[in-house]
């Protein structure tokens, strides 16, 4: 049991650190035309790889886009991959056009050559949408570590993303809440996440990418969502469960400060990965953002 509840909390704080084969639009005589180009982008549809900055990144996409319509791109937690967004993808595409990708070090992308940055990793998910949205409006839904890549990311970007849902992101302050928490004289199962987190957020994961602290900044009029976990399941970690719990939910509403149009809903029956255990909720949070989005 306590092997479990450290595996989970691991999973939550650092974002879970520890795919389909259709080709997309073959190559015609008029690729040279910017609105061909266009095109291809909006009606490429199955799983793709694709040659950004050097590096192979996988890409699934689904569904069409219409016309005023923003693309939903899926962000997955750190230690996942976008199969295990494949089931909520399959549900959005039949409103929406879907896309999500691997991340460098994640899934069946390449591996980075070195340590990575919040700008490392926005200039993939540039490249990504680049190809798979061209200058259609952008929503990104990003889950735990992808919910904290999409709101560093949102701020630089504003005249492309025009909605975020985050999905119990990672809090901005995770490594200072962490600290504040768990202190370092701290025994036990509290201790072990202490370290493995800390070591995590400082880049020992699978993508190497380091997550200092930073304050939220603002996305402009952006349309966003915060979705928090309504199963207090941190707080089942010995003596420092709570303060984690009190920390994560002070780190939701923290994220409210990227918009005025930002919103605040709680996935009551969820624990961390709500996009599984109550995947109504995170839906119908794309669905809001993306009617805002297109308006």
């Amino acid at each position: 049991m306590t092997r479990k509840i450290r595996k989970l909390a691991v999973t939550a704080m650092c974002c879970a650190v520890a795919a389909a084969g259709l080709s997309g639009c073959e190559d015609d005589d008029m690729n040279s035309f910017p609105f061909d180009e266009k095109q291809k982008a909006a009606d490429f549809v199955g799983a793709k790889k694709f040659d950004l900055d050097g590096k192979s990144v996988s890409v699934s996409c689904s569904g069409k886009l219409a016309a005023g319509k923003p693309v939903v791109v899926l962000l997955h937690g750190g230690g996942d991959g976008l199969s295990k967004m494949a089931a909520f993808q399959k549900t959005l595409s039949g409103k929406n056009r879907v896309c999500s990708y691997d991340r460098l070090g994640a899934g069946t992308s390449d591996k980075p050559d070195g340590p990575q940055s919040f700008t490392s990793t926005g200039k993939i998910l540039t490249g990504v949408l680049d190809e798979i949205a061209g200058d259609a409006p952008v929503v990104l839904a990003g889950h735990s570590m992808g919910g904290l890549i999409a709101a560093r990311y949102a701020p630089d970007h504003q005249k492309r993303v025009k909605g975020l849902v985050l999905m119990d992101a990672t809090p901005s302050t995770m490594l200072a809440d962490m600290e504040q928490a768990i202190p370092a004289s701290a025994k036990g199962p509290a201790a072990q996440v202490r370290e493995q987190n800390l070591a995590i957020f400082q880049g020992q994961n699978p993508e190497k990418l380091a997550m200092p602290d930073g304050k939220v900044r603002s996305a402009g009029n952006t349309a966003v969502e915060v979705i928090k976990h309504g199963k207090p399941y941190l707080a089942a970690i010995p003596e420092s469960g709570p303060r984690l719990e009190q920390a994560w939910t002070a780190g939701q509403r923290k994220w409210l400060a990227l918009s005025g149009r930002s919103k605040l809903t709680t996935a009551e029956k969820s624990g961390h990965y709500i996009y599984l255990e109550q995947p109504d909720v995170a839906v119908q949070a794309v669905a809001r953002v993306s009617t805002q989005a297109a308006g």
